[in-house]
């Protein structure tokens, strides 16, 4: 069995070309149903899984208190794991047919008000870091990019004079963002006074690096995100994330039409980025009930 899931974490890589943290959560879920499989089910092939295997993992799942979002993306996984069944080793039916997804519960993005923004961006630039920081954060929410597309970008990604940044999104795919005047100063200063004091002698592509001079990780900028935030008295739960829904609700709040704000964002399905026009209407509300003397 093992052979037959390094077999599809291949296929995964090579043919689906999934990106390290996408890889990593199918790794996860394969590996976690594997093992119940063969722990409590006593199954040593694959061709012994039917439908009532897969409806015992999930409700295994269940009674260990995971989320309905953790079990649908667990049945995702499997799904695709059995369609590679099918397709790739001739077996003559798919396991994981005809059983459905809990519906996972609609929670709404957390997102930082333009005030709390401006906060978060009035960084002292004092020394090569902190330059770093500013010009990471301006990037962060003039273009809404994903905390890992950001640590991955290269100093040969940025097209300052035109305005936009180059990027690879999931499954690698390319897009093209607009940078704001002001991210532009901030990287620019980065650039021409800090980076070359981290990288030293260093030679490396990467535009953000830390202390070292070495490719900045995501868990380093969330630490220094998270400091920033207390440092600067916000009290919310912040995570790189916030910044990116922070960007798209924005943007709506302002007259964006929601295909520009799908394309800048990446999502392969517009149904996705439709979750921020329910924000921006939240947000209406909170600030009608707020304000209006007879709400």
């Amino acid at each position: 069995m093992k052979d037959t899931v390094d077999d599809f974490f291949h296929y995964l890589q090579i043919e689906r070309g999934l990106s390290i943290n996408t890889l990593q959560s199918y790794r996860r879920d394969i590996k976690q149903y594997c093992s119940f499989l063969e722990t409590d089910c006593q199954i040593t092939d694959w061709k012994q899984v039917d439908r009532s295997h897969i409806l015992k993992y999930l409700y295994n799942l269940k009674d260990h208190d995971r989320s309905q979002a953790t079990i649908a993306r667990a049945l995702s996984s499997i799904r695709l794991f059995h369609q590679f069944l099918v397709r790739e080793y001739q077996f003559v039916t798919d396991a994981s047919l005809h059983i459905e997804s809990p519906k996972k519960a609609r929670t709404l993005p957390k997102v930082l008000s333009t005030k709390e923004i401006d906060t978060l961006l009035m960084i002292s630039t004092t020394d090569p870091l902190t330059t770093r920081n500013k010009a990471m954060l301006e990037m962060l929410y003039a273009t809404g990019l994903r905390v890992s597309e950001l640590t991955h970008l290269k100093v040969t990604d940025l097209h300052l004079m035109m305005g936009f940044v180059r990027c690879l999104g999931k499954g690698g795919k390319e897009r093209i963002v607009p940078l704001g005047d002001i991210a532009k100063d901030a990287i620019e200063i980065y650039l021409t006074d800090s980076r070359n004091q981290l990288v030293k002698n260093k030679s490396t592509e990467q535009l953000f690096v830390n202390h070292h001079g070495n490719a900045l990780s995501r868990q380093g900028f969330w630490k220094i995100l998270k400091g920033i935030a207390r440092d600067v008295g916000i009290k919310k739960e912040i995570t790189p994330h916030t910044l990116r829904h922070s960007f798209a609700t924005h943007l709506l709040e302002n007259g964006a039409d929601l295909r520009s704000v799908q394309e800048m964002l990446g999502h392969a399905d517009i149904s996705t980025t439709q979750i921020y026009t329910h924000v921006s209407k939240a947000r209406l509300k909170d600030v009608y009930t707020s304000y209006h003397p007879r709400a």
